[in-house]
């Protein structure tokens, strides 16, 4: 068996059929093992066989809209992945603060060009993408205000993407190894 994490895009707590227990049900009506959510926004750690996240995916995907009408994106990423993106530090020496944010855009596909685009928004630094993650890494500065981010990185990569905190991709991690 093998540690997984999926990854799902416009999950919202106040949604009835976005709540933990209901996304965990449909993981465990799909038959994986040991389902658990990571906060309530759209973290699901699950046990598999070996599997291509890519059909993990697809599946789980199936069975969101199936169950539970929810027609938004899935990206799976398995524990040694997200576990070696934790180990190679991107953010060395940056603190995720009320006022700095660190964040990780997952991708359902990698990006065609290396060097990620940089958005016009002075209050967002790209660090870079992490290509074994399939993730760009940003710090936005949200002290003066919060940065229109997630729009820009819709109208740039489409919305095969989604984002989390350093910190929760942090949490989520740790949730696996549990």
């Amino acid at each position: 068996m093998q540690s997984y994490a999926a990854l799902l895009r416009g999950i919202m707590p106040s949604n009835p059929n976005m709540r933990n227990e209901k996304l965990r049900g449909v993981f465990t009506d799909l038959g994986f093992e040991q389902v658990a959510s990571v906060l309530s926004s759209g973290n699901v750690v699950f046990r598999s066989a070996p599997a291509d996240p890519s059909r993990l995916e697809d599946r789980i995907q199936r069975g969101l809209n199936e169950q539970l009408g929810i027609a938004g994106g899935t990206l799976v990423r398995d524990y040694q992945t997200l576990r070696d993106l934790l180990d190679r530090d991107p953010f060395d020496g940056l603190v995720h603060e009320r006022g700095s944010y660190l964040t990780v855009t997952f991708f359902k596909n990698a990006i065609a060009d290396p060097e990620p685009a940089i958005p016009a928004d002075p209050l967002t630094r790209v660090i870079g993408y992490d290509e074994p993650s399939r993730a760009l890494l940003t710090v936005i500065d949200n002290t003066p205000k919060t940065p229109d981010f997630m729009s820009w990185l819709d109208k740039t990569y489409g919305k095969d993407i989604t984002t989390r905190t350093w910190l929760t991709v942090q949490k989520v991690v740790k949730k696996m190894e549990a």
